[in-house]
């Protein structure tokens, strides 16, 4: 019985430490801020970490091995989302618009499966029961709200028209531009090269925001 419970003591301690070095080498991020891949990752590093401590008959080493394989995948799906942005797009999604100018988009409510009860409850954990009060309000990949109201005098929110070196379609048809009608406007700011931008954004009055690449 004590040789039963000394074991379960010292699983339980490496069972922690093997956790905490995953979380840390994970990265920081929120908890609010977590992909949908690190939240599954996360919810099947807590069911390993329950059979570890539980199913004494098997090696140690052998429990908390997916555990590092997952860090794995976690660290390399990290790195590639960091280089392309499609697939970023495709493991995180992208921000909806939910209200512009002070109405409601159903029919993008409806896409990201966001119902009214949702929204009149992250609206009022921001302070707004008024839906008039509301200018616009962006669900971000996290779930999280962002909300703007009329008093604020928010910005026109446009996407930005390069990620990572690649024009952004959509966002260019958003402003009623081409590929070509981009890189005629940057070469005016004297920009040759898209792909070493890192981020450029483009605003109502046609002046840009360009960040470039550190490498």
């Amino acid at each position: 019985m004590l040789q039963e419970v000394l074991t379960i003591i010292v699983r339980t301690f490496g069972i922690y430490l093997a956790i905490y070095t995953v979380f840390r080498l994970m990265g920081k991020r929120e908890i609010g801020e977590l992909s949908i891949l690190d939240l599954v990752i996360f919810i099947m590093l807590a069911e390993m970490a329950v059979l570890s401590i539980e199913q004494t008959e098997e090696p140690f080493w052998l429990m908390i091995l997916p555990m590092f394989i997952l860090l794995l995948i976690q660290r390399l799906t990290a790195v590639i989302s960091l280089k392309s942005t499609k697939l970023r797009t495709l493991l995180d999604g992208t921000p909806s618009i939910i209200i512009r100018d002070g109405k409601i988009d159903e029919k993008v409510m409806k896409k990201q499966r966001y119902n009214m009860d949702d929204l009149l409850v992250q609206l009022r954990e921001q302070g707004v029961v008024d839906l008039r009060d509301v200018e616009l309000a962006i669900l971000e990949t996290t779930g999280k709200l962002s909300v703007f109201k009329k008093d604020d005098q928010p910005p026109t929110y446009f996407d930005p028209v390069i990620l990572d070196g690649e024009p952004q379609e959509k966002a260019l048809q958003q402003q009623g531009l081409t590929e070509e009608t981009l890189k005629i406007e940057l070469k005016n700011y004297g920009i040759q090269d898209l792909t070493k931008i890192s981020i450029a954004q483009r605003f109502e009055d046609g002046s840009f925001f360009v960040d470039f690449k550190n490498n």
